[in-house]
């Protein structure tokens, strides 16, 4: 559809990029302080199109981008950065059809991008022992309409997991190192371990764990992301930029042998694809 139809999620970018996000819903009116904008009147319009409010300030109609959406999640907690996001997203190997369980529910950012990627077909299993964030993830899923992809379970996963043969698992809890054997127990074989850490320490806690629990193509990295301002007379970097968020921490679960009278950690250090060769 090129036209915007009722229940369309829309965003509106009015002067100096300030950007709105709503459901298009008849009979409800947008308000800001530039001025009022009744639904109905952008129902039937192209999409990308210009409208201007009762006080005559112009803004454009277009989809809201992922990145959009999660950036203006409603939130309590530090949410996963969408410059993380797309990346874990890859490393896991998240496709339609998958189970993945995440453990720290938060506000929702990283289980709504999750519920986009596994699709109608895929399921997402959504642990935190806090249930008064996973009811603002809640909401924040069902005003996404995506919440028969999401189960949300409020346990602490110090008990384990309650799902096997899962595609992946993606821990943001303080200390991930700790719930490891129940990682590799959910994990169907060759399945992929993400995780996020903000400290040095964590990420040197959770490698030592990995290697007990012989999972290998260990990877550590992170990632820091610098606008430019986009003028073609001047054009430099933005005055700010967002630099460390947190470590990532990848794995896969492998089945290692007897045959060699290496350590896992040393098979881990062997098997490590980011290594130059």
């Amino acid at each position: 559809m090129n036209q915007i139809q009722s229940g369309d999620l829309v965003q509106l970018v009015g002067r100096k990029d300030k950007r709105y996000i709503f459901r298009v819903t008849p009979g409800t009116i947008f308000q800001s302080h530039e001025g009022e904008i009744p639904h109905d009147d952008i129902i039937g319009l192209t999409w990308g199109s210009q409208i201007f409010s009762h006080l005559g300030k112009p803004f454009f109609a277009v989809r809201p981008s992922m990145h959009d959406i999660l950036i203006t999640t409603k939130r309590q907690t530090q949410i996963v950065y969408p410059k993380e996001i797309g990346f874990i997203l890859l490393n896991l190997n998240v496709q339609s059809g998958q189970t993945i369980i995440e453990a720290g529910t938060g506000s929702g950012a990283f289980t709504t991008a999750l519920a986009y990627a596994v699709g109608d077909d895929g399921k997402v299993l959504s642990y935190d022992r806090r249930i008064e964030l996973q009811r603002i993830a809640i909401e924040n899923i069902k005003k996404l309409k995506l919440d028969h992809r999401v189960e949300f379970i409020n346990q602490d996963i110090e008990d384990g997991f309650n799902e096997q043969d899962v595609d992946a698992v993606f821990l943001d809890v303080p200390k991930p190192e700790e719930y490891i054997e129940h990682v590799r127990i959910a994990l169907k074989p060759g399945g992929f371990f993400g995780s996020i850490v903000p400290t040095t320490n964590q990420v040197s806690r959770l490698i030592r764990s990995l290697a007990h629990y012989k999972f290998g193509m260990l990877e550590v990295c992170e990632i820091m992301l610098r606008y430019y301002k986009p003028v073609p007379e001047r054009l430099r970097p933005q005055d700010r930029m967002i630099a460390h968020t947190g470590y990532l921490i990848f794995a896969r679960s492998l089945n290692f042998t007897d045959q060699e009278e290496s350590s896992s950690e040393d098979q881990l250090n062997n098997i490590n694809p980011s290594e130059e060769v």
